[in-house]
């Protein structure tokens, strides 16, 4: 005979701290992130102050014009995607490396030094970067040409008008400045791989490298699967500070610099059409949305188990 299971009672008295701890953190949520979603209708109004946006008149597709119709939504959009792939390339490979270089750090003094040396940048805000880029980049003062350049006897490089040198340049900014978060994020993953796959390695003779080659990096692949579609939702959007500050707004820098939230910012300051900015936000939305989808279908063909959802 089988016993009849007792049904037991919620524990109102002991789940209510818990509850209560969880508020402030829902409350942002519904605050910061759904409360705003009504301004999504300020893409398809003219938006009239003295109205509001509630009561502004729908003015349907007429604010997307503003990107398709002006000419400059390929070369923004080459920049805005290009920058983005090699953000996630060199994103993947750079971080993964040093966490695995880390990792292998046994001196915890050591470790924390070089934690703390490689986290820093993250914490910076990208206007103090901004101003190191500068103390290095600048015609007059700056550390290459006065330090380096000139000493060697060669002609000063202005480089906040020569747009050769800025796909380099930010690409390097933007890994210095993000390595260490990512790096964290890989050693997370690393510290979950259990030590008795690399003592069975050593038991049988595998080397450095062979270690890592099948297991280290195995093991870290469902994190750079994730990692990945993460970064591809993020694909038509930009970091403005990277994109604006950085390059100082330089306009003979424009045609390799300028994605479409700088250009969408400076046609704002112009123009002050909210709506029309509002109407990139979105195409920028749907744009990661579907990519999102996409990945994800594409990666859930190939191997289920790596799937996000």
């Amino acid at each position: 005979m089988s016993k009849k299971r007792k049904k037991t009672k919620f524990n109102w008295r002991r789940a209510l701290p818990v509850y209560i701890m969880l508020m402030p953190a829902v409350a942002y949520l519904i605050i910061n992130n759904y409360i705003p979603m009504y301004g999504i209708t300020i893409a398809f109004r003219k938006l009239d102050y003295k109205l509001g946006i509630l009561k502004s008149p729908f003015n349907g597709l007429e604010n997307f014009k503003f990107l398709f119709a002006s000419g400059n939504l390929g070369p923004i959009l080459r920049n805005t995607i290009l920058y983005n792939i090699a953000f996630m390339v060199v994103g993947t490979v750079f971080p993964i490396t040093v966490a695995i270089l880390f990792n292998e750090i046994r001196c915890k003094l050591a470790k924390k030094f070089y934690q703390t040396t490689i986290l820093m940048p993250y914490l910076m805000s990208m206007v103090i970067v901004s101003y190191l880029v500068f103390a290095f980049l600048s015609s007059d003062t700056g550390f290459i040409n006065k330090s380096i350049l000139e000493p060697l006897f060669h002609k000063s490089i202005p480089f906040y008008q020569e747009k050769k040198y800025w796909p380099f340049i930010l690409v390097f900014v933007n890994q210095w400045k993000g390595i260490g978060f990512s790096m964290v994020l890989y050693l997370s993953a690393l510290s979950s791989i259990s030590p008795e796959y690399y003592e069975a390695a050593k038991i049988d003779g595998a080397s450095k490298w062979q270690q890592i080659r099948y297991i280290t990096l195995p093991s870290l692949k469902t994190m750079v699967i994730t990692m990945t579609i993460l970064n591809i939702a993020k694909i038509c959007t930009s970091d403005f500070g990277l994109f604006y500050q950085i390059p100082k707004n330089s306009g003979p820098l424009y045609s390799v610099t300028q994605t479409i939230d700088t250009y969408v910012y400076n046609a704002l300051m112009n123009q002050n059409n909210i709506s029309m900015s509002s109407a990139a936000s979105v195409f920028q939305a749907l744009v990661g949305f579907v990519l999102v989808l996409l990945s994800n279908f594409i990666i859930r063909k190939i191997n289920p188990d790596d799937a996000m959802f």
